[in-house]
């Protein structure tokens, strides 16, 4: 069994941690924003001290930072998906647009829209 399928699991008997995982991601996001914005000009004088040293504990920190919001938003939106949502099992899913979507952005764009119209059909 796939650790993919250990926290769908989870996230399926759990809802309300499935729930405070989505919370938590946007919370996490709107505060990255807010401090970036708020303190620019000290990171920035930070990061001019040893651009060396600290460029690259920035980009980490960033990289961190979108990593953990991408992972809880996912542990949030595993909480409807499975066979009793009509899903399989299968760990890895995308959007019309990414397997068939060719060369045209009108055609990605379509699918993706359609692909979000199944997405709130299932939330409902």
């Amino acid at each position: 069994m796939t650790i993919c399928s250990h926290i769908k699991g989870f996230a399926r008997n759990h809802e309300r941690l499935a729930d405070l995982s989505s919370l938590l991601a946007v919370a996490l996001l709107f505060s990255s924003i807010w401090v970036v914005i708020d303190y620019q000009s000290s990171i920035f004088n930070w990061i001019d001290q040893s651009l060396l040293l600290h460029g690259p504990a920035v980009i980490m920190l960033l990289v961190l930072d979108v990593f953990l919001v991408i992972m809880l938003l996912n542990i949030g939106s595993t909480r409807l998906e499975g066979p009793e949502a009509g899903h399989d099992d299968s760990c890895f899913g995308t959007f019309r647009g990414r397997r068939h979507g060719g060369f045209y952005l009108g055609t990605a764009f379509r699918n993706w829209v359609h692909h979000i119209e199944q997405v709130n059909k299932k939330h409902r």
